[in-house]
């Protein structure tokens, strides 16, 4: 068990203390201004570069900071690492900008140990609206990373470091089994093959996946589909950096592809991703369809999607995420008599989505990250006998 200490990302009573770090007098002041307007939010100061956030945050302990990207002196990758190394265990939330290189540089800090990123305001014609829209993604983001009620049972945030993972953070991973579970677990189902493995994350999701592929042994003989809620420039980055991390081929989706066994598909930023019968395959759709959630691309939408095509022949799983999108599509999931694995509360960095399915008695399994690879094989693997018969390369017929 943790020690809680000032800035540490414990459950508050009073105001969440907030560090500002830009290099753009324009940016600090948006992002103030934007903090500002919510009375549990006291923004207690900022700092034009990483140099100067490392001092402020030894001076002020907040309890969030956020953090640019490219700034002079120290970047905020470096100062990201530097904080962590130095034992500072606060959310840090990344603002960053919707091209290659600020998304290449967004995940290289959630590598280093950030909790999340925001995108900087864009195509917006007034202050009004950058306000508008960098308080609508600040707000909620800081309140479920810094929740302003006393951990009980049923928290939804992490009772360890939050966004920093063991690997970055050089620490001992909590216990395998350390979660506080609200709902029951359901009884496993009646044993099925599993065509398809959908998985779903958020907040927190880019170093869960990369734990997820990075921690298979070999191709999975069925096809993944991944939401991970993200802008596109965004998910192109994640699936490239996915790729290189493990045995599987990760591409971004581009539509209509069939789905080949081994294969992960990572749906595309503003675009749902659904499934079609094709013949004797599978074809992916990408829609614009309305946000569900507030998201699109939605998990709810996938797994629904999946659910009609594949019936209960499914592996759904949800790791750490804001919100409660993929608790629909569990249902849909578990219904059909598929099979539903979440990440427990101690390893992810928001319990919310995966919570949201475990408080609703829909998980069959509450697992920490570094479980759900092997699960994952092992579910799979074990479903062949029951599966239709498979392709010359060993995978599952769809």
């Amino acid at each position: 068990m943790r020690t809680t200490t000032p800035g540490d990302a414990g459950s508050r009573v009073g105001r969440i203390r907030v560090l500002v770090v830009d290099d753009s007098v324009v940016v600090r002041r948006l992002v103030t201004d934007a903090l500002s307007q919510d009375p549990a939010i006291e923004v207690i100061g900022s700092a034009a570069n990483g140099r100067l956030a490392l001092t402020k945050v030894a001076q002020l302990v907040p309890d969030l900071v956020t953090m640019d990207v490219e700034m002079p002196e120290m970047n905020g990758i470096e100062a990201v690492r530097e904080l962590r190394r130095a034992g500072h265990h606060m959310p840090i939330i990344m603002f960053s900008t919707l091209t290659e290189r600020g998304a290449e540089a967004t995940l290289d800090a959630l590598v280093a140990g950030a909790s999340d990123y925001v995108t900087k305001p864009s195509n917006t014609g007034s202050l009004k609206e950058s306000l508008a829209q960098v308080a609508g993604q600040l707000l909620p983001k800081i309140k479920a990373l810094v929740p302003r009620v006393q951990p009980g049972p049923g928290s939804a945030v992490r009772a360890t470091l939050p966004g920093v993972s063991p690997r970055a953070a050089g620490l001992a991973r909590v216990p395998d089994g350390a979660h506080r579970l609200p709902g029951a677990l359901r009884a496993e189902p009646a044993p099925h093959a599993v065509r398809a493995v959908i998985l779903g994350s958020s907040t927190g999701g880019p170093e869960a996946l990369s734990r997820f592929v990075a921690g298979l042994s070999a191709p999975l003989p069925v096809p993944v589909l991944i939401v991970q809620h993200m802008p596109p420039v965004f998910t192109r980055q994640l699936a490239a950096r996915l790729d290189r991390m493990g045995p599987s081929t990760v591409v971004e989706c581009a539509g209509d592809e069939e789905l080949v066994p081994g294969h992960v598909y990572v749906a595309p930023g503003d675009h749902h991703l659904e499934l079609r019968r094709s013949g004797a395959g599978v074809r992916t759709i990408l829609t614009d369809s309305p946000p569900v959630n507030f998201c699109r691309p939605s998990v709810d939408v996938l797994f629904r999607s999946a659910v009609g095509v594949l019936g209960g022949d499914l592996l759904a799983v949800v790791l750490t995420g804001m919100g409660a999108d993929g608790r629909t599509g569990c249902e849909a999931v578990v219904t059909a008599g598929g099979t539903v694995v979440v990440q427990d509360e101690a390893t992810s960095v928001v319990w919310g989505m995966p919570g949201a399915v475990a408080s609703a008695g829909l998980a069959h399994r509450v697992l920490p990250i570094a479980d759900v690879p092997h699960t994952v094989e092992a579910l799979v693997r074990g479903s062949l006998a029951a599966a239709r018969p498979t392709t010359s390369t060993g995978g599952v017929r769809l």
